[in-house]
């Protein structure tokens, strides 16, 4: 089995993951937060805290 290796970006996706799960946010558009692009992870991070 190929070990998996997590990138820098793999890295600040789940932290930004991670703050929404912990504002009570799972899904966006009915989209599980891991199947969204970092780019939407973070828009949708910057209306939460807005």
């Amino acid at each position: 089995m190929i070990p998996l290796i997590e990138t820098k970006m793999d890295g600040k996706k789940m932290n930004v993951i991670d703050d929404l799960v912990q504002q009570g946010v799972f899904k966006v558009e009915g989209k599980q937060l891991y199947e969204l692009s970092l780019y939407e992870l973070i828009k949708e991070h910057m209306e939460q805290t807005e």
